[in-house]
């Protein structure tokens, strides 16, 4: 009966575990807000935390100011090191396309909306405010 036991908690592994463990989130318990707040789609669907991940699994995972939609190879209950993570797990072309397609929209709109290289000063303040009351 134990070994049975084991031999099931080996299989099966929890969804924000698995994201964990696979270096998606520094810490479970952001793993565990992120599944719960919506934004990690597993197989299409909102799940819990607490679900088993499977293998061949389709997640979409936010990063950033994109999603990653990435299908699982396999599962592992420990963290391990970025370059062992990244063999758990395969990201779609389609997602990588579309990652690449946003960075670049993003270095274009930069130009749009330059930042300055320091903050105003007083007088520059002012004379901001006065041409917002215009």
């Amino acid at each position: 009966m134990q070994n049975s036991k084991n031999s099931l908690t080996e299989q099966s592994v929890r969804l924000d575990k698995w994201l964990w463990a696979a270096r998606f989130f520094k810490t479970r318990s952001l793993a565990r807000d992120a599944v719960m707040s919506g934004k990690v789609n597993y197989n299409g669907q909102r799940c819990k935390p607490s679900r088993a991940v499977e293998l061949g699994a389709e997640i979409k995972v936010p990063q950033g100011f994109d999603v990653k939609e990435i299908t699982v190879l396999e599962l592992a209950q420990h963290r391990r090191s970025a370059v062992l993570a990244q063999l758990m797990f395969e990201e779609k072309p389609t997602s990588i396309a579309q990652r690449e397609k946003n960075t670049e929209m993003r270095k274009l709109s930069a130009f749009h909306s330059p930042k300055p290289d320091q903050r105003p000063d007083k007088k520059q303040r002012r004379q901001i405010i006065q041409l917002k009351h215009q």
